[in-house]
């Protein structure tokens, strides 16, 4: 393998596909080795830090997370009430927070949460649209014991994250199973090596007003969301939907069910984020960056997120969605299998300045490339040097070709500083496959 410089970047060249599986061997390799190193005791991933220029999370003062605490101020835990105590324990002081085993958020079920009163079946036949059509929104009893069942399960599975925190799971199979993270004006955290499965709405919402006056059930709680806050990053986790996949979703007025939002958000003027190594799986509405198009005035300059080294698999739609920001997506793999539900990869927002290159695209017989990029408004992006398929694609000249009462331009007007080493694209899905996702700390 030879290396070149790029832009003040180190480029990873393979010359032949032979080259590109040793690789994906080599990265297995390193990943194990890197495994036994850490059982051994010889780091500490807690400790662990952004590495300079790894991102927009490391621009300025960089992200630390916890990694100054001291003694007093290193938790493990092994139940949410524990996890959420050690989270307001000491307040922004630093803290580790390390998570053994699998902890449940919702271990005593939806019902533990219900107001007293509520009954599924009545909000079913109260607000039938045959009964209540679609011309306003609910409301009434039953409305009104589903908002305080909500309340309940709000209180229960949010976790507020303070500033100068990390939180890392320890060995493999660390996981936090229906809870919210909620990163939120703060500065400085770290979630690490972590299998986070998607919270489940216990009371979603029926709006018959939605979709057209088709209506559409809403459902609430991310995986994890940054919301105004800075300086996070978030690396080496598994986020899904696990136990509780879409396909397992009734349907009631002829719509799903649905239960679940995002995986990871980043709205309210987030800012100088950094999404590496992390594995996304079989989830609709993913990555949001970005959550209306009125919030120009809080959201513009800011929403600047890195994505690197992901691995999105049966993802339907936003890997991301963006927003007015200067998301930089590189040596991501995203893969589209066979009969999946799939809407698009990369959502062009309003005043977005997204900058999509070196990407791998596994796509499965009768994907369209062209549905790759989705416009949502006016905006320019940069896509270059992505492969789908293991073919060299202008993702932009495709989608113009395939959609053209949808063109999108070329040039998103700036260009990415903050990047380590970029692989090529062809290299990607060998070296991504291995090496993202929980449990796969070097």
């Amino acid at each position: 393998m030879n290396s070149r410089t790029v832009n003040g970047q180190k480029w990873h060249g393979h010359a032949t596909a032979k080259a590109v599986a040793l690789t994906g061997c080599a990265a297995l390799v390193l990943g194990v080795t890197g495994a036994a190193t850490a059982h051994a005791g010889s780091r500490d991933p807690g400790r662990e830090v952004l590495a300079a220029g790894d991102g927009w999370a490391s621009e300025g003062t960089g992200t630390t997370g916890g990694s100054a605490a001291d003694a007093e101020h290193v938790y493990t835990v092994t139940t949410w009430a524990e996890f959420k105590q050690a989270l307001a324990d000491g307040g922004s002081a630093p803290k580790i927070i390390k998570v053994v085993g699998k902890i449940d958020a919702v271990s005593e079920g939806c019902d533990a949460f219900a107001a007293d009163g509520y009954d599924f079946q009545q909000y079913l036949a109260d607000y039938d649209p045959a009964v209540w059509g679609h011309d306003t929104p609910v409301s009434g009893e039953q409305e009104e014991l589903r908002a305080a069942s909500a309340a309940e399960q709000d209180k229960a599975i949010k976790a507020d994250i303070p500033a100068n925190t990390t939180i890392v799971g320890v060995g493999r199979d660390a996981a936090i199973l229906g809870g919210s993270l909620q990163i939120k004006g703060v500065d400085n955290v770290i979630v690490r090596n972590l299998t986070i499965e998607a919270p489940v709405d216990c009371f979603p919402q029926w709006d018959p007003t939605d979709d057209n006056k088709t209506g559409a059930w809403n459902s609430e709680y991310d995986g994890v969301v940054v919301y105004g806050s800075t300086h996070v990053w978030i690396d080496h986790n598994t986020l899904t939907d696990g136990r509780h996949p879409d396909s397992s979703l009734p349907a009631y007025f002829g719509k799903v069910y649905q239960q679940h939002d995002g995986l990871v958000d980043v709205v309210r003027g987030g800012d100088l984020v950094t999404v590496s190594w992390n594995s996304f799986k079989d989830h609709d509405k993913t990555m949001l960056i970005g959550n209306s198009d009125g919030a120009g005035a809080t959201d513009t300059g800011k929403l600047r997120v890195t994505l690197h080294h992901n691995r999105f698999e049966g993802i339907v739609e936003r890997a991301p969605r963006v927003r007015f920001g200067q998301v930089d997506s590189y040596n991501n793999h995203f893969v589209v299998t066979k009969g999946q539900k799939f809407g698009y990869v990369f959502g062009i927002g309003a005043g977005s300045r997204l900058h999509a290159t070196h990407n791998a695209f596994s796509l499965a017989k009768g994907v369209s490339t062209g549905k790759v990029l989705k416009k949502w408004n006016e905006a320019p992006l940069t896509a270059e040097n992505n492969y789908v398929n293991g073919r060299l694609t202008d993702l932009i000249a495709v989608h113009n070709a395939e959609v053209p009462a949808e063109t999108l331009q070329s040039g998103a007007g700036w260009t990415p500083a903050l990047r380590t080493e970029v692989d090529h694209p062809r290299a990607v899905p060998g070296i991504v496959d291995h090496r993202a996702g929980a449990g796969r700390l070097r």
